[in-house]
């Protein structure tokens, strides 16, 4: 501005050239500064070449650290740092040697998540070396080969002051050729709880340990009278055989103070593998399975692992709330399925396991809730809906005890999100796992020195923990229980402890409902389906004559369709159901009409045969055939327009229901038969057939009732001309006798003579002509008919007239 003031020509003024001079230096001084602190000028391709080898030596060298025993120190141990060190670089990095650094205290839960998310960034703070004889040294790193290190330091050596976490950093330093001198190559922190003396406060941790599984039963079972359960695959064998997901879940969690959370559907298709059962493959045929002893051990290694310990069930099948709240609510007949799945849980469990469980927890995925998929958790019973403290947050400088009243008598159970999600992502790296557990237990450890008020915490972790996932879990929570600031509690007692008041009670609404989990729900249409499903088996169900044997499996399998296991699977989730639904088809269609083709009826009146067939096991009733005349002028059922019958038919068995008819007229007649439930719903496809009508007529009648006639006389002759010859041969017979009796030498003397008899014969003789034994004379004429059996005509035989 002073030099604004200035006219052009004109020299200025001794006071304002002193602070035009004065502004200048001011000006200039942070841009002097700047050059002063640069490196001696080199030559442009000297200094790119320079930045390009700081670039590929900084943090060249990885370091993993795979074991920090004790994970939680206390005085006079001896903490032991083992790993490796990896030069990935392309120079070999000599003088090399590991050195421990404890930095500062962590005061904070969001220090601990900035210090894990940089864990071997070299730029970051790495704290005092331990340094002395606690160092490990190489004489050379080779490029991409791993040299493992181990350093043991006393407790007392690292100079750990108050209660609390510190960083503990494990570098790597070194020289290179192209950098000869002594640098930090690679880092890696890790966190260090120290708490030597049990706190004054403990604070209460419960921990979930979840049994879930995917679905791996159909509803489709054996014919024999045990119902051979089906299986879709046999993974689930693979989860609790030894080593694997399942086995490892229940012979890590043996020895922890857990709450066990448990899906009905595994115990139950666990227990179905201990008898006989089928196992369906790529190709859809079954063969016998064989993993009985395994599910046998399995399921004792779990009632002993339980036994004295707290139960929670899901509800049968893990039904997936949020998907059911925000898609499936609108939908006739969703809810009734979870109130179905929430009822039999605890019978379920009660059988197989030999606990009573809970039943009044409900478990949103993720513990993600919103105002919906709270009211839906809590429509089959539960009134206690466990959470997580990212979806329920509270603007609190400490974390406050889980359980929480949110209205409507409702508790919510908000688990800490730091410490339930500590054991997620991939574990099978030694050193992923072991930064897990020292997380886990400095959130712990920090969140218990937030305040001296006691506490109740709860940890949801993922639903299905990996076997690393496991492993690390057992190992941080063996060393909670074991160390000097949580004690343990369950479930139920963690819902009734007292509420802070200063917590959060407001659910968050719908619109902060994660949209990454929102994309993974079932659709609409999934709901859908299963009411389709659903109405096919309450068509299909009342014929039955035992209805459990479909209703049971098909119940728990559209249980199963509804599962939070398909989230992230939507093609196999519509597969499952699909299958489900054919198969309920294939059953409904195994009752069934036969097709019939014309029928001719000649007459006014006749019977119509329709069959009935039943290729189920079992039988079924409460069926009703409805024969229908689509022409009742021309020809009428039962005397009108249509009759019913009732069907019942044996399984495996087929049976004919005849209905009378009339005709009326000549022609075709369209008729359509079809099955129907008691109720009036109809069942099944209908069939249709003509029926062709033949009507007699009067003129058919005369030309009948004249051959009848035609019959009937020639009978009569027949029956003429048979007696007049047993007549004749009656009179030969006594005129031989009479002849006998007079010329005889043999004839009765004193024999009455009658020649008026004798008269008679020879007169009968005369007037019948030749008879059957008399001469033939040549006046006579021949016979007008053939001579005819008196047996009955055979068939087809035709009668001359």
């Amino acid at each position: 501005m002073a030099e604004a003031a200035d006219f052009q020509g004109t020299s200025a003024s001794p006071a304002r050239r002193l602070l035009r001079r004065t502004g200048a230096l001011l000006a200039g001084a942070p841009l002097l500064a700047g050059f002063l602190q640069l490196p001696a000028a080199t030559p442009a391709g000297a200094a790119g070449q320079e930045s390009l080898q700081a670039a590929s030596t900084a943090g060249s060298v990885s370091v993993a650290v795979d074991s920090l025993s004790p994970s939680a120190p206390s005085e006079g141990d001896t903490v032991t740092v083992s790993g490796t060190v990896t030069n990935n670089g392309k120079q070999t990095v000599t003088d090399a040697h590991v050195d421990l650094q404890v930095g500062p205290p962590l005061e904070t839960r969001s220090a601990i998540d900035t210090l894990a998310k940089k864990s071997d960034d070299l730029q970051g703070p790495s704290g005092e070396k331990v340094g002395g004889k606690y160092t490990e040294k190489f004489s050379a790193l080779t490029p991409g080969v791993a040299e493992p290190f181990s350093i043991s330091v006393p407790a007392d050596k690292l100079d750990l002051g108050r209660d609390g976490v510190y960083q503990l950093a494990v570098a790597l330093s070194g020289e290179t050729a192209m950098q000869p001198w002594d640098q930090v190559l690679g880092i890696q922190r890790t966190f260090l709880p120290w708490q030597p003396e049990e706190a004054g406060t403990r604070t209460k941790t419960t921990f979930l340990w979840p049994l879930v599984s995917s679905a791996h039963m159909a509803a489709e079972t054996g014919s024999n009278e045990q119902q051979t359960p089906v299986f879709r695959d046999d993974e689930l064998a693979e989860e609790i055989a030894p080593g694997g997901r399942l086995d490892q879940m229940v012979s890590l969690g043996k020895g922890l103070d857990v709450t066990w959370v448990v899906d009905p559907d595994l115990l139950a298709s666990v227990d179905a593998m201990t008898g006989s059962y089928q196992v369906r493959g790529a190709d859809g045929a079954t063969t016998p399975g064989k993993n009985q002893e395994i599910a046998k051990q399995w399921l004792a290694e779990l009632q002993q692992a339980v036994t004295g310990e707290e139960v929670a069930a899901l509800p049968f099948g893990d039904p997936d709330l949020a998907s059911l709240a925000h898609n499936g609510t609108n939908v006739t007949g969703s809810l009734s399925h979870l109130k179905e799945a929430t009822d039999a849980a605890e019978k379920t469990v009660d059988t197989i396991l030999h606990v009573k469980p809970s039943t009044d927890f409900a478990w949103p995925v993720d513990g993600a809730v919103d105002p919906s998929i709270v009211k839906v958790a809590t429509s089959a019973g539960a009134d206690k809906v466990i959470t997580r403290s990212d979806s329920l947050q509270d603007n609190l400088s400490y974390t406050p005890s889980a359980a929480r009243p949110i209205g409507g008598g409702t508790t919510a159970i908000v688990a800490d999100s730091r410490m339930s999600t500590a054991f997620q992502g991939d574990l099978t790296k030694a050193s992923a796992s072991t930064l897990a557990v020292q997380r886990f237990l400095a959130q712990s450890l920090t969140l218990g020195l937030q305040t001296s008020k006691q506490r109740s915490v709860v940890v949801a972790p993922q639903r299905m923990p990996s076997v690393s996932q496991a492993q690390a879990m057992a190992e941080a929570l063996a060393t909670l229980q074991d160390g000097n600031w949580s004690e343990s509690q369950d479930l139920t007692a963690a819902a009734k402890a007292k509420p802070d008041p200063a917590a959060n009670t407001k659910v968050p609404s719908a619109s902060a409902y994660p949209s990454s989990l929102r994309k993974q729900e079932l659709p609409r249409a999934a709901f859908e389906q299963i009411a389709r499903t659903q109405r096919k088996l309450d068509k299909f169900k009342v014929i039955l004559t035992r209805q459990s044997r479909v209703v049971t499996p098909f119940g728990r399998a559209m249980n199963r369709e509804m599962s939070t296991s398909w989230r992230g699977r939507g093609i196999a989730a519509v597969g499952y159901r699909d299958g489900i639904e054919s198969y309920l088809n294939g059953l409904i269609d195994g009752v069934k009409l036969i097709q019939k083709s014309e029928t001719k009826l000649s007459g006014r009146s006749a019977t119509i045969p329709v069959t009935v067939q039943n290729n189920l096991v079992q039988g079924v009733e409460h069926l009703e055939l409805r024969l229908t005349s689509k022409n009742p002028t021309r020809l009428k059922i039962g005397g009108a327009a249509y009759d019913e019958q009732h069907v019942t038919v044996n399984g495996g068995h087929a049976q004919s229901v005849k209905f009378t008819t009339s005709a009326n007229a000549n022609g075709r007649a369209e008729v359509v038969a079809q099955l129907y439930t008691e109720d009036g719903q109809r069942y099944g496809a209908p069939v249709t057939f003509d029926v062709k009508v033949t009507e007699v007529t009067p003129t058919v009648m005369l030309v009948i009732g004249g051959g009848v006639l035609l019959l009937v006389l020639a009978g009569f002759r027949m029956y003429t001309q048979r007696k007049r010859a047993a007549a004749r041969e009656a009179a030969e017979d006594d005129i031989a006798e009479a002849g006998d009796e007079t010329d005889g030498p043999h004839s009765q003397v004193g024999a009455p003579q009658n020649p008026e008899a004798s008269g008679v014969r020879l007169q009968e003789e005369a007037e019948a002509g030749s008879g059957a034994d008399g001469p033939e004379q040549p006046s006579d004429p021949a016979p007008d008919t053939a001579a005819e059996s008196a047996d009955p005509s055979g068939t087809g035989e035709r009668v001359d007239r």
